[in-house]
């Protein structure tokens, strides 16, 4: 009878300390400011906020404000990183990747498309009009264009100067430094509560031609989780894709990391195991009730923030400090 009494209370000492370590992995949404709010990277990301913004404050849903609020930078020609204007590759086209997802977990993808100024919009109709995910290069531009897309010259004068400029002594070599790989994503929590996300860009400058970043990579450069909360990610897609980071910071999230802790974490990760010098990461988050966090390898890396108390950009904390 002692021999079975210990057992016993030996069991119940490993459950009672399962659950809570279980129960210590459930994050707390018992605190945050609640909906609508929208967050973007980098400082152009104020100009796509306000945009977002308008749906947002009357009642619409988050799916529409993400992709309204980029599709502002995708149209901007003065912007060197997304849509037209864009940087090309080392072969003078202007490429462009995107992805969208909604609060139900649904989700496309357009990769190095060509002629199509606002992808993230042919991404949603990949999403709604496909059962597919992921189209990618002429089939995504073949698709586009049945979708009532408008074919468009994406290399603007100032993008080409730029580009001939560059041939000059690049050896035909791609490029990798810290400026040359700007992303706008974006993530929307509704007056409902649900989240949405968005991530749109012309890719790496002057890459190799067919290269895809992690931008329209689901689990890379964004991923959505209505029952916890939604990353994205800017920088060097290659560091990102190498460690799934948004889906990363998800789940750190799911265990119970504010934003900003999932977002260090993430970059903890990339920094320990790769060549950080000469490249940037910066990761964005939002949990459930709408708190927000980013952190990011050099200092540099901000991002814009919006709700019903007003818009600010926020500078991201630094693995390498200034």
């Amino acid at each position: 009878m002692k021999r079975r009494t210990f057992v016993n209370n030996l069991l119940g000492s490993t459950v009672g300390a399962g659950m809570i370590n279980a129960c210590a992995r459930i994050p707390s949404m018992d605190s945050g400011p609640g909906g609508p709010v929208v967050v973007s990277t980098w400082d152009f990301g104020m100009k796509a906020n306000e945009e977002a913004w308008k749906v947002l404050s009357s009642q619409g849903n988050a799916l529409d404000a993400v992709e309204q609020g980029v599709r502002i930078i995708e149209a901007d020609a003065s912007n060197h990183t997304v849509g037209i204007g864009g940087l090309p590759d080392r072969d003078g086209h202007v490429t462009l990747d995107a992805c969208i997802m909604d609060q139900k977990g649904n989700a496309g993808s357009v990769c190095f498309l060509e002629h199509i100024v606002h992808p993230v919009s042919v991404a949603r109709k990949v999403m709604e009009k496909t059962p597919h995910v992921i189209l990618s290069g002429s089939g995504a531009l073949q698709f586009a264009l049945e979708e009532g897309f408008e074919k468009t010259d994406l290399l603007t004068p100032e993008s080409k100067r730029a580009w001939e400029k560059w041939k000059k002594n690049a050896e035909y070599s791609p490029v990798i430094n810290i400026e040359n790989h700007d992303t706008i994503g974006m993530i929307a929590l509704d007056s409902a509560g649900n989240l949405s996300g968005a991530c749109t860009t012309s890719g790496l400058a002057y890459k190799m031609h067919g290269r895809v970043g992690d931008s329209p990579i689901l689990g890379a450069g964004l991923f959505v989780d209505n029952e916890v909360g939604a990353a994205t990610a800017t920088g060097m897609g290659e560091a990102v894709l190498k460690t799934c980071g948004t889906f990363l910071v998800v789940e750190l999230m799911r265990q119970g990391r504010s934003p900003e802790e999932a977002c260090k974490e993430a970059v903890l990760r990339i920094a320990k195991k790769q060549n950080y010098n000469d490249f940037q990461i910066g990761f964005l988050a939002m949990d459930k009730k709408g708190n927000t966090g980013a952190y990011c390898i050099h200092p540099g890396f901000s991002y814009a923030h919006q709700n019903k108390e007003g818009a600010e950009l926020i500078p991201a904390k630094s693995y390498v400090k200034e």
